[in-house]
């Protein structure tokens, strides 16, 4: 399953959880506007963490949480390149 596929799955089952109304999860979705709260993203962080392993708003000290689901996506993709890639370039 894609890093996508998998953000979008735990959205979904957030939202399940939580009791919440998602709105149509395109690209230009406002977080803000999603259906889920903060504390429902805060789980979801938590449970990408856990499937992922990586978690792009600790991974960086200058990251800025993103404004739409695409730039959350985006986020997660590109901390997942960069994790492959260091993983990659150290020394077995």
């Amino acid at each position: 399953m894609s890093i996508r596929d998998t953000i979008i799955a735990q959205i979904r089952q957030v939202a399940r959880d939580q009791d919440k109304k998602l709105a149509p999860l395109t690209d230009d979705l406002v977080l803000l506007e999603s259906g889920l709260d903060s504390l429902s993203f805060a789980i979801v962080v938590a449970q990408l963490e856990d499937v992922l392993g990586i978690d792009p708003f600790t991974a960086s000290a200058d990251a800025n949480f993103p404004v739409t689901l695409g730039e959350f996506i985006k986020s997660y993709e590109e901390c997942g390149e960069a994790t492959m890639t260091t993983r990659r370039s150290e020394p077995v």
